[in-house]
């Protein structure tokens, strides 16, 4: 059975877990203007000082596989509203090169200025980790979930959660932040030049 976690908890990963699936969905809110919503997931892997070695350290859309296959995009859902994951992300920690201490999954509000929405117009996000049991399994089993609140009325960028080393584990941290400025401020929080 899933844990369900809260803004702000975190918890250790089991250590035989080597490939995971993160799962987001979200669901957007009916609105006045007249553009449709697109939201994009997005990989931040980051070393000890809290930001990218590199630009190819950034996985989106735009590129969707880590240089070390370590975290792979499976492409971006233009309008999501379908039931289950609206992205995901899969991970293999073995892959994950040593001196990647954090990986910041984040989703994002495209072109939200230009259509004039944020996330208070978005219900339903969550956030899932589940346990992929083949290379073909794009569903995994549920480890854990956590859904984040409707309290962003501004932002349009969100870190929904992330995964840190601590030693030689893992854990999963229920995060929750919010970012005015999307994409451009998390990637100039996180040091991808853009």
């Amino acid at each position: 059975m899933a844990v369900n976690l809260s803004k702000g908890q975190k918890i250790s990963l089991d250590k035989g877990l080597t490939r995971v699936l993160i799962g987001l969905g979200w669901d957007t809110n009916r609105y006045s203007g007249s553009a449709d919503f697109d939201l994009d997931a997005s990989a931040f892997m980051l070393g000890a000082n809290g930001r990218v070695r590199r630009d190819e350290d950034f996985i989106f859309y735009g590129n969707l596989s880590s240089q070390d296959g370590g975290v792979q995009h499976t492409g971006d859902s233009r309008s999501g509203g379908s039931s289950g994951d609206d992205e995901v992300l899969l991970i293999d920690f073995s892959k994950i090169p040593a001196d990647v201490q954090k990986i910041a999954i984040t989703v994002t509000i495209y072109e939200a200025e230009e259509r004039r929405q944020n996330f208070g117009q978005v219900s339903n996000a969550y956030v899932r980790l589940a346990k992929r049991t083949s290379d073909d399994d794009m569903e995994g089993v549920e480890q854990l979930r956590y859904n984040l609140g409707e309290d962003f009325s501004v932002e349009t960028g969100l870190v929904f959660c992330e995964l840190y080393r601590e030693g030689s584990s893992w854990k999963f941290s229920a995060v929750g932040s919010g970012y005015a400025g999307g994409l451009y401020a998390l990637c100039k929080s996180y040091g991808v030049n853009v």
